[in-house]
């Protein structure tokens, strides 16, 4: 194992650095925004040219890897990212933010497709959930350290978009400089979401309503903090416990899906959802210990829901079409990312802060009454045709191109996979 770390140290670095910038501009964006007097629709706007930019990248960035490399369209890419955060000192406008919002979407979502396909290719059968693992936590952490600096700097000043651009230049080098093999070049991958939507009502569904809870407590979180007085600190906390729950129960909540019918899983975790939601719009932030408690409930289910999803959905899948269900459901998750910023904006600035969760706790409704409704009309799959349950990343970000370099994405995988059970036999 420390072997097999060791050769994608390198690869890492890179994410950890990549990771904290993304975690100190997704904090730092929403919270300079308010002291500038924006509103929230205007804030939510930003957030969705995030959104947009994303899951265009998600088509667009296989075609430039298959042109010039996965090297130097990270390099690129990172390099693009870097300028968007020395856009946002140089340029502090709502419709220039919107840009440069959306080139940091474009960036992070190429750069994620680079990492997860040089770490598939660089694990084995044996070693790959523990690898990935280990990148999950480096991911986490990435994240939830970029959330903690920007209390030590003033969000007013350019001071925090430098230190941004510092760390996210920095991510360059450990790969630019790695002697290890760059990844294999990519396929290409067909996107058929109404074929999918068929095989699996409930998991396009669910993952419709995955993104829209996310992109709104991502893009609007923040925004809901500082409007309600918590400090850059207490802000921070909210976010990352959050984000702890969820790793938490992540694997937990997948267990408990391989036991019984995913969908009774869904249902429960929509109830989960929305008792958090009331517990937070009854107490809101005055008790401190009663609202962090309340993040903490809503983490464990804010996250995971895209994985109990992604199960569902190859549930329903031969294992050559697996790679086909996770790009398309990554690209419908992106679709809904597109819509929870502005549709959360609005009710925000219509009927104050909490109507953020007032619309994720509808959400969950909708969550939890589909999958009820998806069991009156199919039987749950048989044990024969039920995948493993696969914890992903707090943050779902399992990209249709990192996707193709799944063993699975390999047509003779399962014959190579009989193969060497045959010669384990025989030896």
């Amino acid at each position: 194992m420390i072997q097999s770390v060791r050769s994608v140290a390198s690869l890492l670095l890179s994410t950890f650095f990549l990771l904290t910038a993304m975690g100190l501009s997704g904090y730092l964006i929403p919270v300079r925004a308010v002291a500038e007097g924006w509103s929230t629709f205007t804030i939510s706007l930003i957030a969705t040219g995030y959104a947009i930019a994303f899951t265009v990248s998600c088509i667009i960035t296989p075609r430039l890897v298959l042109r010039v490399g996965h090297v130097r369209v990270f390099g690129a890419l990172t390099t693009i990212m870097a300028m968007s955060y020395l856009l946002h000192s140089l340029l502090v406008h709502p419709a220039i933010w919107v840009l440069t919002r959306a080139m940091a979407g474009f960036s992070i979502a190429g750069a994620y497709m680079i990492i997860e396909s040089w770490l598939n290719e660089k694990v084995s059968n044996e070693n790959r959930g523990a690898l990935f693992s280990v990148y999950m936590v480096v991911s986490m952490s990435a994240v939830m350290i970029g959330q903690y600096i920007v209390p030590f700097g003033d969000p007013l000043g350019a001071g925090l978009f430098m230190v941004c651009t510092l760390i996210c230049s920095m991510a360059v080098m450990p790969t630019a400089l790695s002697s290890a093999q760059s990844p294999a070049p990519l396929t290409q991958v067909k996107f058929d979401v109404p074929a999918l939507y068929r095989r699996s009502p409930a998991a396009v569904i669910g993952t419709l309503l995955a993104g829209l809870i996310a992109s709104a407590w991502g893009g609007l979180g923040p925004v809901y903090a500082t409007q309600l007085g918590l400090s850059t600190i207490e802000g921070a906390s909210m976010l990352a416990i959050a984000m702890i729950g969820g790793a938490i129960f992540q694997y937990p909540l997948g267990r408990a899906s391989d036991r019984m019918d995913r969908r009774r899983v869904m249902i429960v975790a929509g109830l989960i959802g929305i008792a958090a939601c009331a517990l937070t719009i009854g107490f809101g932030v005055d008790n401190r210990i009663i609202f962090f408690a309340s993040m903490l409930f809503l983490g464990t289910v804010l996250f995971p829901i895209y994985s109990l999803n992604v199960a569902h959905a190859n549930d329903h899948a031969q294992p050559d079409e697996f790679v086909e269900v996770s790009s398309g459901l990554m690209i419908t998750y992106g679709v809904a990312t597109m819509v929870g910023p502005v549709v959360t904006g609005v009710a925000m600035d219509a009927f104050g802060p909490h109507a953020l969760f007032a619309v994720i706790a509808i959400c969950f409704a909708a969550y939890s009454g589909h999958a009820a409704w998806r069991i009156s009309r199919r039987e749950q799959p048989t044990e024969e045709m039920r995948s493993d349950f696969l914890p992903m990343a707090a943050m779902p970000d399992l990209t249709p191109q990192s996707a193709e370099l799944d063993p699975r994405s390999d047509p003779t995988w399962g014959e190579q996979s009989a193969e060497e059970d045959v010669e384990t036999t025989v030896s």
